[in-house]
């Protein structure tokens, strides 16, 4: 796969949470914006997959913004951004497989008889004979 490191865009800002006095003075919070309509590494059919499969995940400027603020670090923060990005993208970059339509045979459709004849007497013999 291409690296897109080169048109990745990071912010910072401060985490919430937990985390005490270190979490109100240090902006460790990852923030990877990736415009996937402006890209030049990406060929237009790639960018077509990609908007058509995550778009839920997309703004409505064709964005993809992913954070992480998993760590304390800012650094580990956006290696967790890239490694989401890179999965997301994979992800949408793969073709799904085609299915193709199978006709049951007709010794399935006799063994799934069988199997219902037979839990049907098992389930018969269990019932209590209100005769006698």
């Amino acid at each position: 796969m291409k690296t897109l490191d080169t048109e990745f865009v990071f912010s910072a800002s401060r985490s919430s949470g937990a985390g005490g006095q270190h979490v109100n003075k240090v902006s460790t919070k990852a923030e990877l914006r990736f415009d996937v309509k402006k890209s030049t590494l990406l060929t237009d059919d790639e960018k077509l997959k990609i908007l058509d499969r995550i778009a839920n995940k997309l703004t409505l400027d064709g964005v993809l913004i992913i954070t992480s603020q998993a760590t304390r670090s800012l650094l580990q923060n956006k290696q967790i951004c890239i490694k989401k990005f890179y999965a997301i993208v994979e992800l949408a970059l793969i073709d799904p497989k085609i299915r193709k339509k199978v006709k049951p045979s007709k010794a399935w459709h006799a063994e799934r008889l069988d199997d219902k004849k037979r839990n049907a007497t098992k389930k018969q013999n269990r019932k209590k004979d209100f005769l006698d």
